[in-house]
């Protein structure tokens, strides 16, 4: 059992049972105000432990504080971990429980409900035979998308204050809501946040980091109709919803997630909702390179302009909007960052893997703000369902690759 193993626990379990699901399709902010039951949690917390500068915007949701530097020198650096879960599987009344020194079987998380999370199933588990699990009972997902994140830093600040010997450089710290539903760390007010470049912590398996995301579009696809009865519908009547089967026609059949990996982009088409005088289809477009990106955006103005030459002009209203770019874009520009990650990884026994991300992270929009931010991986699995879990070897792991690497900073400038 680590140094950190029990704060790491006790912490997740703890964050774990606090509701604080994001919401699709709203304007408030954050998009759910349990939100802030965590970050008052997280303000308080972290002035229980010392940490200088703490404050949490309660108009944004955003919770901030620093280490101060306690050496000459140095390079100021960040963490960003995100408070909310996902709205994909259900959130309240979350019961974590720890399955200790995991024997490589099935387990049964309810047995009033007879819910078994087995390896035949998710065969990742495999890779954790000995460790230590935090999971639940299987109605709910655990949240340590992104919690276990947050555990890791706290027990990094409280390591600082307890230890204020051991020397380190500014070290600024942030949680902010709504990722899961886009928010993207809009608010994060960088002016206050107290570093030029900083680390996202979100992801899956343990040693994985990404310096390179997708460029997100989001379009909506408007088709006028013209309805009349379908008696005497010859030559008049244009169903919308047979344009939107044409416009979905022509996107190539095989460029969908359903057959596509690695740095492969796609069209993907959310949801369809018509009759025959108005349907909206709702996409999104993605691509690692950014000449491609911008090719699928504009074919999907071709081909309403196409139906438009089909039909009576303006049958086909597109509205397309760039939703996050390719961090690399901003990384390429201070390598360095991507470096000292690995070698902080490596530090700690665990083998750097790195990936092109085919999603977006909070890193992606705030590189573009002007703050470069690569993403270290949680190593947490399963998110966003009710057979999520987390190794807490994985987040004692994450505490000591996170103090590696502001040794590293410490000692460069």
């Amino acid at each position: 059992m680590g140094v950190f193993y029990e704060q790491v626990k006790e912490r997740l379990i703890r964050y774990a049972k606090i509701d604080t699901q994001s919401q699709n399709g709203t304007d408030r902010v954050p998009t759910t105000s349990k939100q802030f039951d965590l970050a008052i949690m997280l303000r308080d917390e972290l002035i229980k432990i010392g940490v200088s500068d703490v404050w949490l915007d309660e108009e944004k949701c955003v919770v901030y504080g620093v280490l101060p530097s306690n050496i000459d020198g140095g390079t100021p650096i960040g963490y960003v971990a995100h408070m909310d879960t996902s709205p994909d599987a259900p959130s309240e009344d979350i019961k974590p429980q720890v399955i200790e020194n995991y024997d490589g079987g099935p387990i049964l998380l309810n047995p009033a409900k007879n819910i078994v999370m087995s390896p035949e199933d998710f065969p990742n588990l495999k890779m954790y035979v000995g460790q230590d699990l935090i999971c639940t009972d299987g109605t709910t997902l655990l949240g340590g998308d992104d919690k276990a994140s947050i555990a890791a830093i706290m027990t990094m600040a409280e390591y600082y204050t307890a230890h204020p010997d051991v020397k380190h450089g500014t070290i600024a710290l942030a949680f902010t809501p709504d990722e899961e539903v886009g928010g993207l760390a809009k608010d994060l007010d960088l002016d206050r946040f107290a570093a030029k470049i900083a680390y996202t912590l979100d992801g899956d398996h343990l040693g994985y980091y990404e310096y390179e995301t997708f460029n997100a579009s989001w379009a909506t696809v408007t088709i006028k109709g013209l309805s009349v009865h379908p008696g005497t519908a010859k030559g008049i009547m244009i169903n919308s919803v047979d344009v939107a089967n044409e416009f979905m026609s022509a996107l190539p059949k095989y460029e969908k997630p359903q057959y596509t990996d690695d740095r492969e982009g796609f069209f993907h088409v959310l949801s369809i909702q018509g009759n025959c005088e108005k349907t909206v289809i709702q996409l999104i477009a993605r691509d690692h390179d950014a000449i491609q990106f911008a090719n699928r955006n504009h074919y999907l103005e071709i081909i309403a302009e196409e139906l438009n030459r089909k039909y009576p002009s303006e049958t086909v209203a597109l509205d397309i909007h760039e939703q996050y770019r390719s961090m690399r874009e901003v990384i390429d520009k201070v390598p360095f960052m991507v470096d000292y990650l690995k070698e902080a990884i490596a530090s700690c026994d665990v083998e750097p893997i790195s990936i092109a991300f085919r999603g977006g992270t909070d890193g992606s929009a705030l590189s573009q703000r002007g703050l470069p931010c690569p993403n270290l991986s949680a190593g947490y699995e399963n998110a966003h369902g009710r057979f999520e879990y987390v190794p807490i070897q994985s987040m004692e792991k994450n505490v000591e690759i996170l103090i590696h690497l502001n040794e590293l900073y410490a000692s460069r400038d």
